[in-house]
């Protein structure tokens, strides 16, 4: 069994249908992630998307960018992921969780992953870094996610 490195959860205020469309619409992650310059979506096999990522550029002027592949299984209400260009990180994988609970939906993210020897980051660095960043991307989904929902309603 996995050993997640990361989870983080959050509940949505939005109908299930609203929250998984949203968040599994990876060409408009821009417009729900803050981090994100642009996704750009590479393939499509089933419902497995193959998907380029670019943040914004950093403090430095280094817009860091990476192909992933995720995998939603609608009926099981989870999506599988993964780093296919890793980068520093030795890998990347992901999984997404999504159940109704009362008050809505939870959404929960857990990431195993480790860093290579060579890279510049610290296994124990990239974890706080990603474990306190979840919860603000979380948090900005919830509020674009409910206000659409509202907007439906």
């Amino acid at each position: 069994m996995t050993q997640w490195r990361t989870d983080s959860v959050i509940v949505i205020d939005a109908p299930l249908d609203v929250v998984w469309d949203m968040t599994n619409d990876v060409a408009s992650w821009p417009e729900l992630f803050d981090e994100y310059a642009s996704a750009e979506i590479l393939e499509r096999d089933g419902d497995t998307v193959r998907f380029r990522l670019t943040m914004h550029p950093d403090a430095d002027g280094n817009a860091w960018s990476w192909v992933s592949e995720r995998t939603p299984d609608r009926a099981a209400l989870t999506v599988n992921a993964h780093r296919v260009e890793t980068g520093w990180f030795e890998h990347m994988n992901l999984r997404w969780d999504y159940r109704e609970v009362p008050g809505g939906v939870e959404m929960r993210w857990r990431q195993d992953f480790a860093m290579k020897e060579a890279s510049p980051v610290s296994l124990a660095a990239m974890t706080e870094r990603i474990q306190s960043n979840s919860p603000v991307q979380m948090k900005l989904i919830k509020d674009k996610v409910e206000r659409a929902a509202r907007g439906a309603r």
